[in-house]
């Protein structure tokens, strides 16, 4: 088990989840570089966080530590995570933090567990589809309209690795001002990443260039959600 420090936050990454970028940026402090900017700049007292693929949860003890962490709710589907993603939580000051085991889910999603692909980078974990392996493994499955109706968040942190078009064409809640997510265009192409933007316009949300870059990307609400 490796240890880092990145901006007084120590996380502890099993050493068989790393690789050179990794450890360089984990080294260099800029792992999770855009989303922490985004959410330095944006988080407000008063918001509540939901964060779709904790990892090693190293946001959602960013936002615990400006909330509190009895306002971030953290979901991770991979259960080679779980023990380590709640230790750092623990070591960190935000044992209140809310941690669901689960992968989220389009609503019309039938099933209670969803077929999951746990890579030993887990940062590279993600929906199996109809993969099959040692690797495959069965984990709850967390619809996303329920998640945001029971957290009611006001901002989303979202990486699931490649099922973000699924999730962002769907209705969002009132509730919801702000969007960050990494949308992996290496598996999309620009219909499809179109088709995402075109989804979320409809909800109210537009381009925030504040906390954008790269496969980054920030979202706020705009207008009212749709009746």
């Amino acid at each position: 088990m490796a240890s880092f420090n990145i901006d007084g936050i120590k996380l502890r990454v099993p050493g068989h989840c790393l690789t050179p970028p990794l450890i360089r940026g984990l080294e260099s402090g800029h792992y999770e570089w855009n989303e922490k900017s985004a959410l330095k700049r944006h988080l407000e007292r008063g918001d509540r966080v939901l964060e779709l693929g904790a990892g090693a949860g190293y946001l959602s003890i960013l936002s615990a530590q400006r909330i509190g962490g009895e306002n971030v709710v953290s979901v991770e589907a991979s259960p080679a995570m779980l023990d380590v993603l709640r230790k750092n939580l623990d070591s960190n000051g935000a044992r209140d933090v809310d941690l669901r085991h689960g992968a989220v889910v389009a609503d019309r999603y039938a099933g209670e567990t969803v077929r999951f692909r746990v890579s030993e980078a887990f940062w590279a974990s993600s929906l199996a589809g109809e993969a099959t392996g040692d690797n495959v493994v069965e984990v709850p499955a967390l619809r996303l309209t329920d998640l945001l109706e029971e957290v009611q968040p006001t901002v989303v942190v979202m990486d699931v690795e490649g099922a973000e078009l699924e999730l962002c064409e769907r209705d969002w809640p009132a509730c919801v001002r702000l969007l960050i997510m990494e949308i992996h265009t290496r598996q999309y192409g620009p219909t499809k990443v179109k088709a995402m933007f075109d989804a979320l316009s409809r909800a109210g949300f537009t381009y925030m260039p504040w906390g954008t870059r790269g496969e980054v990307v920030t979202l706020q609400r705009v207008l009212p959600a749709p009746e």
